[in-house]
C-alpha cells in the first residue's frame, strides 16, 4: 500500500511540475489522431508533427493551414497558464519601532542556598574529583 501511495504521489508531483492537466490527458487521443492525419496527408513523422504544433514550425504551420484551426484547438498542451506569485505590499501606517526590552532589577533577592542534608553528599559519592 505504501508503494502504491508513493507511486501515485510521484506521478502527481511529476504532472504538476510539467504543468499537465487532466484535460490534456483526456485530449491525448486527439493528438494521436491528428498525428496520423499528418502522417497520411503530409508524410510527417512524429518529430516533425510535434515541431509543427508545439515547436519552431508552429507559426508557419498555423498560417499555412487555417482550415485545421478547429482541430488544432482540440490538441492537448495548448493552455498557457501563468502562475506567478502575488505579492501584496501595503503602504500607509508606519511600522512601530520596538525599543530594547527593559528588565527591571530585582532589588530583593529571593534566593538562598541550603547545603544538602543527604548522606550521599557527605560521603563524597556525588562530589567532583579532587586532584592530589
Amino acid at each position: 500500500m505504501a508503494k502504491l501511495f508513493s507511486i501515485v504521489m510521484s506521478a502527481l508531483i511529476l504532472m504538476q511540475g510539467l504543468d499537465i492537466a487532466v484535460d490534456d490527458i483526456v485530449q491525448f487521443d486527439e493528438l494521436l489522431e491528428h498525428a496520423e492525419y499528418h502522417a497520411e496527408k503530409y508524410g510527417d513523422n512524429l518529430l516533425v508533427f510535434i515541431s509543427k504544433h508545439y515547436g519552431e514550425l508552429k507559426e508557419q504551420h498555423s498560417k499555412d493551414h487555417q482550415e485545421e484551426k478547429k482541430e488544432h484547438e482540440k490538441l492537448p498542451f495548448q493552455n498557457h497558464s501563468c502562475c506567478t506569485p502575488v505579492i501584496a505590499v501595503f503602504w500607509g501606517r508606519p511600522i512601530p519601532k520596538i525599543d530594547a526590552l527593559q528588565v527591571p532589577e530585582n532589588r530583593k533577592a529571593n534566593f538562598f542556598y541550603r547545603p544538602p542534608s543527604s548522606t550521599l553528599h557527605v560521603t563524597g559519592l556525588f562530589q567532583p574529583p579532587r586532584i592530589a
